[in-house]
């Protein structure tokens, strides 16, 4: 069975590709820009492609049973017919919330006719990237909608459902929500950075508008749509599934682990 990874130098599709590794799959193919410098492991044949730009992909979907297909909305349903025209047999896709700005992926996967796996992860905690800055610089972030709260993922669990999607028979049709095992306000995640570091960190809200022009900086464009997001979840925590337990038989990340294993970030 040959599995194709697209994305796979990416934060998710890499860690797809060890995951499938680690579980045994023995013809894994891996796309990517730059087959030289990928860094990907030996056994998995690297190949050239990218999905911005599907005329590539025609040679590195032949022979292709199943695929973990990246999110990328602006060619998602050409790149969906691509690969029904190879004759891949599953999808593994990475979209999000129902409904939301990746609805897309998933609507250009069940048109394209291929049995399907959607997975539906929330926030990443990698994420929390965002204020690693003014971690680094002082005691103080300053952000916002410091009371809303949900429950952000490890890319590792996201990895790790998605190899078992990708080699387990029983998930085609399914949609799989994905969050981490605890929703925590985002000035609980703050604090919890601030005890990796041993230090005591203090969380200060923004008006929405001052949040907006602090996450431009740092988002560019998806500033105001993530600033938006936080306000239309204020009032409305999410709430935890464990759905990466059930599906990996071992219990999701945490974020004071993933705090604890990511202090480099944050120095």
């Amino acid at each position: 069975m040959k599995i194709l990874v697209t994305g796979a130098t990416g934060g998710v599709g890499r860690l797809v590709v060890d995951e499938l590794l680690a579980l045994g799959a023995t013809d894994v193919r891996a796309l990517t820009v730059n087959p030289a410098r990928a860094g990907l492991p030996a056994q998995v044949e690297a190949v050239r492609g990218y999905l911005g730009r599907p005329e590539t992909l025609p040679a590195a979907l032949a022979g292709v049973d199943r695929m973990y297909l990246a999110p990328l909305v602006e060619t998602n349903e050409q790149v969906c017919r691509l690969a029904a025209d190879a004759g891949v047999r599953r999808i593994v896709d990475m979209a999000g919330a129902k409904g939301d700005h990746w609805q897309v992926i998933e609507d250009g996967v069940e048109a394209c006719g291929v049995p399907f796996v959607h997975l539906e992860p929330g926030e990443f905690m990698i994420n929390s990237g965002i204020w690693s800055a003014q971690i680094a610089a002082g005691d103080v972030v300053r952000d916002g909608y410091g009371d809303v709260a949900n429950a952000p993922i490890a890319l590792e669990d996201i990895a790790a459902v998605a190899a078992r999607c990708l080699l387990e028979e029983g998930h085609e049709g399914r949609s799989y929500e994905l969050t981490g095992p605890e929703s925590l306000t985002r000035r609980e995640r703050v604090l919890t950075i601030g005890a990796a570091l041993g230090r005591e960190l203090t969380y200060v809200d923004l008006p929405h508008d001052e949040l907006v022009e602090q996450l431009n900086l740092a988002m560019g464009e998806y500033g105001a749509w993530y600033a938006d997001g936080l306000r239309q979840m204020a009032g409305h925590p999410q709430a935890a599934v464990q759905t990466v337990a059930e599906l990996t038989g071992r219990p999701g990340t945490t974020f004071a682990a993933w705090a604890r294993d990511n202090t480099d970030m944050f120095r």
